[in-house]
């Protein structure tokens, strides 16, 4: 049995057929002639030439298997083979490949088996060079890792063997074609309104803000709906190990890192770009996550004048990411005593705002606190917004409520003069929403 659940004529499944068909059209194609057609003209070359394969060899289809036949060519002659459906997919936001004969998805945040499966090795191979080649990467057995992405911005990962054990494994980071609103945050139950409303203030008055969160929590996320706040007339610089980021200012400078080649060199790493970006006359700079030395730099351009800059960081706590910062200031080689370390941090970022996934799959903003300072050792904060779990319903869903401290920030008459008028009701602790 085909893995479509069909057999074609003599007992030849699906599958069988397609690769044929798919072998002979490679025979009979010209090549210089079809890289000259746009994408939609060769999709219809390849239906027609297909149609017509169909016919000459007599196999007798039913409607059903002469499209399945169709698309799947369609999709291994110009996107990317089996996983094409899953790519097409809005529900689906991360496609794990485990190698040839095991794909998960992950949908509204639980990772489920799908029955997509490639030929064998070498078709899985075939399409994860497909994508690098795109990008100028390669991948092999010298340079058996690569970050790579796709036309629409899904970030890729792929490891080959002798690396992978049980073959290549491919990984796939989907982003939304259109970027979520705040008001999306809201109806996902991600933030209230007044959570919104005040992230909304905290960029419009340039504070410094840090996400921090876990891996998929919706980090970048958070920050491209926060970045939709900043003003249409300010140069924005954008700087990432790999393009995530959609903003939709029309003045955006976007930069991406660049690993070093097969001779280890000719690396450009976020902490160069960083430094050049600061002769680029910015007017905030966004990071999409601090990972090692580029930290020193972020922090001292939000320290001299680069107001309303926004970075991401690894951390399971809003703590745990000032911790994070500290040790990376090491790793930066500054030669500094704890203490100035902190009051590097303190000075630097206003606001830490902590996103996570839960058990159920929903991702939501479960602390906003602000950085008030330095007290003897220790970086003060305080807590304005959380989410407090109560427990889980009787079909796994997360049980909970945002609740407001009653602390009134120390960031909220900056706001004011800068017109940002936070209503009182805010910040009292009796407000709570499910």
């Amino acid at each position: 049995m085909s893995r479509f659940g069909s057999q074609g004529p003599n007992g030849k499944g699906i599958d069988d057929i397609k690769t044929k068909i798919h072998q002979e059209i490679l025979s009979l194609m010209d090549w210089q002639h079809m890289e000259s057609l746009a994408p939609e003209r060769l999709r219809q070359e390849l239906k027609a030439l297909t149609e017509e394969l169909i016919q000459t060899h007599k196999l007798a289809l039913n409607e059903t298997d002469r499209r399945l036949i169709i698309q799947g060519i369609q999709d291994e002659m110009l996107g990317l083979g089996p996983i094409e459906p899953l790519l097409s997919d809005p529900t689906v936001s991360d496609i794990l490949v485990n190698g040839p004969y095991q794909v998960y998805a992950e949908r509204h945040g639980k990772i489920v088996p799908t029955d997509v499966q490639f030929d064998n090795e070498a078709h899985l191979l075939r399409v994860i060079d497909r994508i690098v080649s795109r990008i100028g990467r390669r991948v092999d057995e010298m340079s058996p890792m690569v970050d790579a992405r796709l036309p629409d911005g899904s970030r890729v990962n792929a490891v080959i063997p002798p690396l992978a054990i049980d073959g290549p494994l491919l990984s796939i980071r989907r982003f939304a074609v259109v970027p979520y609103t705040v008001q999306d945050l809201i109806s996902f139950g991600a933030m209230t309104a007044g959570m919104a409303e005040l992230i909304q203030g905290l960029v419009r008055a340039r504070l410094n803000l840090l996400v921090s969160g876990g891996t998929g929590s919706g980090k970048t996320t958070l920050l491209n709906v926060m970045s939709a706040s900043i003003p249409t007339d300010e140069r924005i610089i954008t700087i990432e190990d790999a393009a995530e980021l959609q903003l939709q200012q029309p003045h955006v400078v976007r930069m991406e890192s660049r690993p070093p080649n097969i001779e280890g060199k000719g690396e450009i790493s976020q902490r160069d770009l960083l430094r050049n970006s600061l002769r680029m006359r910015p007017d905030r700079i966004i990071m999409g996550e601090v990972r090692g030395g580029e930290v020193l730099d972020m922090l001292q351009a939000m320290n001299t004048g680069h107001d309303g800059s926004m970075t991401t960081i690894h951390a399971n706590s809003p703590r745990d990411a000032l911790t994070r910062l500290e040790h990376m200031l090491g790793m930066a080689g500054l030669k500094a005593e704890s203490r100035a370390m902190r009051q590097q941090i303190g000075s630097a970022l206003s606001v830490v705002i902590q996103v996570s996934r839960l058990s159920d799959g929903q991702r939501k903003v479960t602390s906003l606190q602000e950085i008030t300072g330095i007290e003897g050792d220790v970086i003060s904060m305080q807590e304005i917004f959380r989410f407090d779990q109560t427990g889980l319903s009787p079909e796994g869903r997360v049980l909970g409520a945002f609740v407001a401290t009653g602390i009134r920030p120390k960031f909220a008459p900056r706001l004011s003069t800068r017109g940002i008028v936070l209503s009182d009701k805010l910040f009292e602790p009796t407000q709570l929403w499910s």
